[in-house]
This record gives structure tokens, C-alpha cells and sequence, in this order.
């Protein structure tokens, strides 16, 4: 049964067969935000665009690698001395699945608009926490969006073979005025992975300052 965690709950990667989750999908699911319109007989969706990015701390505290969406302008980036985007981490332990620029329109379709696949085995030995997080580069803020879901599962980006762990943010009022969320990160004490919820929203309107946030604030 997979785990429903709380804010701020902190787990293993033991599953209950005693095996070590190893390789396994970091997804992120949302909801267009849905409108009645026409005295509520029917209903308009607005598309929700949210990045789901990552970056990965070595053991000094710095960032070794990321991975965060190339649409990004490199000029903009370079603002807040971050290289390019790309989907690939350089050992090729992480895979992002690319954009997703909608979120689910009539509910929740059990799939997640995007994925980050890990490979913990081959992770540079020098990384210690991976953190992951999401930026709106919409108009909307997180008191509006339905929901954000961040699970961990085995399987492929289109194929849930069986839910690890799963971590749902749904629309508050604290959420106003909120354009950005650090959903959770990877971490590794006495040499093994373990998960943090961590779900807290920002105001940052751009990828460059939640990373600046996490550098400066969480490490």
C-alpha cells in the first residue's frame, strides 16, 4: 500500500518486501483550473503550465546538476548564472520527461504531466539531496490550481506499475499570491536515500529564484 505522506514527513525507500526502492519515477500531476459558466450547466478549463524541475547538491552544498525545461531563455537564465536547461543529468541517473503545458482538464486522468525518472545507483557519489520543485509560468498561483500531487512510483513515465509514496498540495487560501512550490527532495543519511515532504510555497515568479531560495534557505 503506498505511503500517504504528510507535510514535513520524512521516509525510508525500504518497501515492505524489504527491498530498497532503487530506480523508480518522480511524478508530478495538476489540474487545469475548471470554471462554471453558463449558470452552471456547463464548465470552461483554463491550462495550467507548471515546470518540474530539480537540482542536486553535492557534499559542499553546491549545485552539481539539474535538470529544468530547455524553453527556458538562456540569456534569462544567465541573469541568475544558471547554464542552459536540459533533460539529462550527466551520469544519466535522472530523466525528465519534458513539458506538459495544460495539467488534467475533468479531473484527475491517474498519470502525471510530468516525470522525472531516477536511477539511484548511478548518482554521482558526491550528491547528497535532490530537490524538486515546481514553477508556474502562468498567470495563476496555487490557490487557484486544484491540486499538485508528487509521488514516487516503479514503472515508466506512461506505465504506474505500483505507487511508492505520494504527497497532494490542494488549492488554499495560504496559497494566494504563491507561484512556486518545493514539493519534496531525495536525501541521503549514512549512506542511504530517504525522502522528505517538504511542499512549501514561494513567491517566486521564476525557476532562477526558487533554486537561489533552496540554496540560501534549505540546505
Amino acid at each position: 500500500m503506498a505511503i500517504n505522506l504528510q507535510k514535513g514527513q520524512k521516509i525510508d525507500l525500504k518497501k515492505s518486501s524489504g527491498s530498497t526502492l532503487n530506480e523508480f519515477c518522480v511524478g508530478v500531476n495538476w489540474g487545469a483550473i475548471e470554471k462554471k459558466a453558463f449558470f452552471g450547466l456547463s464548465k470552461s478549463a483554463t491550462q495550467v503550465d507548471l515546470d518540474l524541475s530539480c537540482i542536486m547538491i553535492d557534499s559542499a552544498n553546491k549545485v552539481a546538476d539539474y535538470l529544468y525545461s530547455p524553453q527556458y531563455k538562456p540569456d534569462f537564465l544567465a541573469k541568475y548564472g544558471l547554464a542552459p536547461g536540459k533533460l539529462v543529468s550527466k551520469t544519466g541517473s535522472l530523466r525528465h520527461s519534458g513539458d506538459d503545458r495544460a495539467g488534467d482538464s475533468g479531473g484527475d486522468d491517474g498519470l502525471d504531466n510530468e516525470v522525472i525518472s531516477v536511477n539511484l545507483g548511478t548518482v554521482d557519489s558526491s550528491i547528497t539531496q535532490i530537490f524538486f520543485f515546481l514553477n508556474n509560468v502562468g498567470a495563476e498561483d496555487f490557490s487557484q490550481i486544484p491540486y499538485a500531487k508528487i509521488r514516487m512510483y516503479e514503472g515508466t513515465p506512461t506505465k504506474v506499475k505500483e505507487v511508492f509514496a505520494s504527497y497532494n498540495v490542494s488549492a488554499e487560501a495560504q496559497f494566494s499570491g504563491k507561484k512556486a512550490l518545493i514539493m519534496g527532495k531525495l536525501y541521503k543519511k549514512d549512506n542511504e536515500w530517504k525522502f522528505n515532504a517538504i511542499g512549501d510555497p514561494t513567491e517566486d515568479t521564476f525557476l532562477g529564484q526558487t533554486i537561489q531560495r533552496i540554496v540560501k534557505s534549505y540546505l
